[in-house]
This record gives structure tokens, sequence and C-alpha cells, in this order.
């Protein structure tokens, strides 16, 4: 199974949409919500991201969030 983690706002609409994917697909991951966690903003800034949702699936890293994209790497 793939690791997936998401990096969010408690406001962004595409973060609620993509988390609302995860759910209805069963898809396990591990959400990052940087409006909370200082760590969590720390960690994407020092990587260059200045935008949610960034999501994280086996170590390959997504701006936004594209259905697609996210069903390609999680061979759905």
């Amino acid at each position: 199974m793939s690791k997936v983690d998401i990096f969010t706002t408690s406001t962004c609409p595409y973060c609620h949409s993509a988390k609302e994917f995860f759910t209805k697909n069963n898809i396990d991951f591990t959400e990052h919500n940087i409006t909370t966690d200082a760590h969590a903003r720390k960690e994407l800034m020092k990587k260059g991201y200045r935008s949610v949702p960034v999501i994280v699936i086996d170590g390959e890293y997504l701006v936004g969030f594209n259905e697609s994209k996210v069903e390609s790497l999680l061979n759905i």
C-alpha cells in the first residue's frame, strides 16, 4: 500500500476535496495541517512549498489536487 501524506490548511477547499477523495476510496493518509502544526508548516516551507494542498505519495510531491494524477500514482 502506498504511503500518502497531505499538507493542508483548515480553510482550503482543495484540501477538503483531496481528503474526501482519499476517504471515499479507502486510502489511508496522514494529514499535516499547517494552520495548527508549526513543525509541519516549517517542514513544508523548508522544501520550498508555499501553497496547499501538497500531497506526497511514496515520496513524490504534488502541489494541488489533480484527481487523475493521484489515481495514476496510486494505481486506482
